[in-house]
């Protein structure tokens, strides 16, 4: 009886559970089925009222069954756009992104209570445009959502965000950071509804890739993060309180604040791992460095900080300051089991980066020790600035080379020597002021051997024996002593004694001899850049005084041999292309430099120069030296638009380019040509050919000389189209960009009808003489500017002369069409002239015709007047009948040469003048 209660109990209590259960699993399929209209219209509610971007899906679905036991509403295939200015780019996709709904909140509220987001399967996608114009910002502000109806119906109170296996990337043009985020997991737990809330995360990446400036900082890293941030939504700051970062095996605490601006940030970042081992930061460093990990043994602490504190606004120019702290204590480096470690490795470092300006940088190294066996590398520094650095350093090394290498295990160089060396330095390099810093010291190296992958033979034999002794920080108590320099590279032995002193007037003594491949030699160091087979063969002595070669005192100098050159490239930052020395001998004697049969080339152009140099090496070892020569220049061929400047900046062309300028250059710019300022020589030259701007020119003499970055030429000349042209010129290059230039010009005879087919310049501006043949000479001063495609600018344009013209049959011409149509005489339409002289005046852009007369076919008109070089036309005309030209027509001639009009009466309107506005 007690045994049938007890299993009616058990009974009771299995069908009642299994009721209960069966109840809430129906509850389970049915609730979505019953709520599922009203959460997908509140879904669309919310995306209308609370998102500024368009949102777009496949398919909604509502289960308990996603992520259980929440109700969730499920998109399918979502994709999202971002904010102006990407409204028409993807900033959201993913697989499914599901939304967590409070339950409760369906059944005893009006309002449906959203608390939970989930993205699975997703690609971020982050934006930001130079003007700091980010696509994130889609949700709209309170004060938007407020104005639409019913808003209150559904509400956002997240509780919990969960990303899984996505990716995120991150470009932000403002600021120029880049990072991608693959095997992105997340879980984020607060009131993400309050205005201020603290949100809990936890965070993994699988491989995280960080790039600053298109330089690589962290790349194929993982991640494991645990965060506790403070979030203002109403101030959009973040405030970071407690991140514990693991970085593969470094942790790292990362602690801060972060407030986005209108135009930009403000940040206050501290990360720092304290006390951690020297493996542990390699295995953070970028990939390369993680193999050479595998070989090396490690042991050793560092200490690491690195702060970012201020402001970013791109617009104002306004940037924080960084610093970076870098301590390793008792390191211990020994690649691939060498027999001689790297131990007590000691390094302290401060660099501090105000504003991120590399003008005011700061790099304080303490410290920076350690041992190889019984040798050792003693030294610490300080350096402030990068334009005119402030150094204080002490160096002492007594260190086998070879030791060095392979303890440490750098790749691919094999170097070997005894490098012994004590320098002491304190003070300012500024070389526009002539100072440098206190020094005194030696750097000797002996048995020296470099070898590089990128040519098979090494440098062999180096010895270096050189002291620098400067006790009063100034160029002119610099002394630099090398006795002896040498090494030996493919067989062949090169020395180079060298005592110099005194670098405000150079002192030198100088002893050279020996032949240097320069192609290979580079070639030891890089495979790119220099694609010359050059060669020198030197065996010198120089001893002199700087300022006796500027003088002319050459008879205290004492300089004396040959430099053999063999296609050799010089480069300039004026000249798009190398000029290339293809062969040539210097004889040196006192301070000039003679060269006979030289053989030079420059792109397609090709010279052969005979001819001296002075001065040589005060220009070389100076800024403001002058290179003063005279040489005679033969050539078969020149292409003068060859040497047109690359420079894009507006440079005025005494200033030297900066380093980031040149970077900016871009090649497919062009520029006027530019003749450096410190030249001053003299050139008798002749090319058979000469290429000009679409102009070829025959038989061209001259002389040229170059003085001051003025070009002149005398008593130049040259064949075109059959016609001899004398021209004595002046030009200079203002800036990089514009030229001024005057010019004579003398031309005897020479066919219309083959300069209007073969002179493109004389088709633009005598349009009219298409279907002109005859003779016709010139005599005309002109003066203007030149723009930066070497064109003249019209405006700018001052000058006159004569234009003669004998035996021209003008057919077609439109004016005197009009001109027969207006008097009805067919005789004028193709008029036939046997000698005028045309005297013209150019200025502002308005050509001045001077009156004169011809006669034809028994008309005897006269013309004067003024066109504008665009082809506007003023002219009076008065048209003397036959038999003697007593009585005539009076006509004006306006319009274009392309439209002329002709009326009969003598009253016209002037011509604009343009003016030239350049300074």
């Amino acid at each position: 009886m007690q045994k049938s209660k007890s299993r009616s109990i058990v009974f009771k209590i299995a069908k009642y559970t299994g009721i209960t259960l069966a109840v809430l699993l129906g509850l389970l399929f049915l609730t979505p089925i019953v709520f599922e209209d009203q959460i997908k219209e509140q879904i669309k509610k919310t995306a209308n009222e609370r998102l500024s971007a368009e949102l777009n899906y496949s398919d909604v679905s509502v289960s308990f069954f996603r992520h259980f036991p929440s109700l969730t509403l499920t998109l399918d295939n979502l994709s999202l756009n971002g904010s102006a200015p990407y409204k028409n780019e993807k900033f959201i996709t993913a697989k499914e992104v599901s939304f967590g709904i409070n339950v409760a909140s369906l059944i005893f509220s009006k309002s449906v209570k959203i608390d939970q987001i989930y993205l699975s399967d997703s690609f971020i996608n982050v934006k930001v445009n130079s003007n700091g114009e980010a696509n994130y910002n889609i949700y709209k502000s309170q004060e938007q959502a407020s104005k639409s109806k019913d808003s209150s119906d559904t509400a956002l109170k997240l509780e919990r965000i969960e990303i899984l296996n996505s990716k995120i990337v991150y470009d932000d043009k403002s600021t120029k950071v880049h990072f991608d985020a693959f095997g992105f997991n997340y879980l984020g737990k607060g009131d993400l509804n309050k205005a201020v809330f603290d949100l809990y995360s936890k965070a993994k990446i699988e491989k995280l890739n960080i790039v600053y400036e298109d330089e690589p900082y962290l790349m194929n890293k993982k991640i494991d993060a645990d965060l506790i941030t403070k979030v203002n939504i109403n101030s959009l700051s973040f405030f970071f309180q407690q991140n514990n970062l693991k970085i593969n095996q470094l942790l790292v605490d990362f602690k801060g604040k972060f407030d986005i601006l209108k135009d930009g940030y403000n940040m206050d970042f501290v990360i720092k791992s304290d006390n951690s081992k020297l493996y542990d930061v390699f295995t953070a460093f970028p990939p390369k460095y993680i193999t050479w990990l595998a070989q090396t043994e490690l042991k050793g602490n560092t200490n690491l900080l690195f702060t970012l504190k201020g402001k970013y606004i791109t617009s104002q120019n306004i940037a924080p300051d960084l610093n970076l702290d870098v301590k390793i204590n008792d390191g211990f480096v020994n690649y691939n089991k060498s027999a001689f470690p790297v131990s007590n490795l000691n390094l302290d470092i401060k660099t501090k980066v105000p504003s991120l300006n590399p003008d005011l940088v700061i790099v304080d190294a303490q410290n920076l020790s350690l041992n190889i066996n019984q040798d050792y590398l003693k030294s610490k520094f300080i350096v402030k600035g990068v334009n005119t650095p402030d150094i204080n350093g002490d160096f002492k090394a007594k260190i086998d080379l070879e030791k060095l290498v392979n303890a440490l295990g750098i790749p691919d160089i094999k170097l070997k020597g005894s490098l012994v060396s004590d320098i002491k330095t304190n003070g300012v390099f500024d070389q526009k002021n002539k100072r440098f810093p206190v020094t005194n010291g030696t750097i000797n190296l002996e048995n020296g051997y470099l070898k590089t992958p990128y040519y098979p033979n090494p440098i062999t034999n180096i010895t270096i024996k050189s002291k620098i002794e400067n006790q009063k920080g100034t160029f002119q108590d610099l002394k630099v002593n090398l006795k002896p320099t040498q090494f030996t590279f493919e067989g062949k032995p090169v020395f180079v004694e060298a005592d110099l002193s005194n670098f405000d007037d150079l002192t030198y003594d100088v002893k050279a001899k020996g032949e240097l491949d320069v192609n290979k030699i580079y070639k030891v160091f890089s495979q790119k850049g220099l694609d010359l087979d050059g060669f020198v063969k030197a065996d010198l002595v120089l001893k002199g005084k700087q300022s006796d070669a500027e003088k002319g005192n050459y008879s205290k100098l004492h300089n004396k041999g040959t430099l053999e050159l063999r296609n050799i490239g010089i480069a300039s930052e004026f000249l798009p292309k190398k000029f290339v020395i293809k062969e040539g001998i210097f004889k040196i004697n006192q301070d000039k430099m003679s060269f006979n049969n030289f053989l030079a080339a420059y792109g397609q152009s090709d010279f052969k120069m005979n001819g001296y140099l002075q001065n040589v090496i005060n220009y070389v070892t100076t800024k403001t030296g002058v290179l003063r020569g005279s040489f005679k220049v033969s050539a078969r061929y020149i292409n003068v638009d060859e040497f047109m400047s690359n420079a894009p900046e507006d440079t005025p062309v005494t200033q030297t380019q900066n380093p980031a300028q040149k970077k900016e250059t871009t090649t497919n710019e062009t520029g006027v040509i530019v003749i450096p300022t410190n030249l001053d020589l003299q050139l008798l030259a002749n090319a058979q050919k000469v290429n000009f701007d679409k102009l070829t020119l025959n038989k061209a003499t001259g002389n040229l000389k170059m003085n001051k970055g003025k070009l002149t030429m005398q008593n130049t000349g040259f064949d075109l189209i059959g016609c001899k042209v004398d021209m004595n010129a002046n030009y200079q290059a203002v800036t990089t960009k514009k030229a001024n230039f005057d010019y004579a010009i003398k031309a005897n005879d020479f066919d219309i009808k083959r300069a209007y087919n073969e002179i493109e310049v004389f088709r633009k501006m005598a349009s009219a003489a298409e279907k002109a043949q005859g003779i016709v000479s010139l005599d005309y001063k002109l003066k203007g500017r030149l723009n930066s495609k070497m064109e003249p600018v019209y405006p700018s344009l001052v000058g006159g002369g004569t234009l003669s013209v004998k035996d021209v049959k003008v057919r077609g011409l439109k004016m005197f069409n009009a001109v027969s149509k207006q008097t009805s005489s067919e005789k004028m339409k193709n008029p036939d002239l046997s000698k005028v002289d045309i005297k013209t005046t150019v200025k502002n852009n308005i050509i001045t015709v001077d009156r004169f007369k011809f006669k034809f076919a028994g008309f005897r008109p006269r013309i004067e007047g003024t066109t504008s070089l665009d082809g506007k036309l003023n002219l009076k005309m008065r048209l003397g009948l036959p038999p003697l030209g007593i009585f005539g027509i009076p006509l004006t001639v306006t319009g274009t040469q392309d439209n002329p009009k002709v009326k009969v009466g003598r009253k016209t309107e002037d011509l604009e003048e343009t003016k030239d506005t350049e300074d």
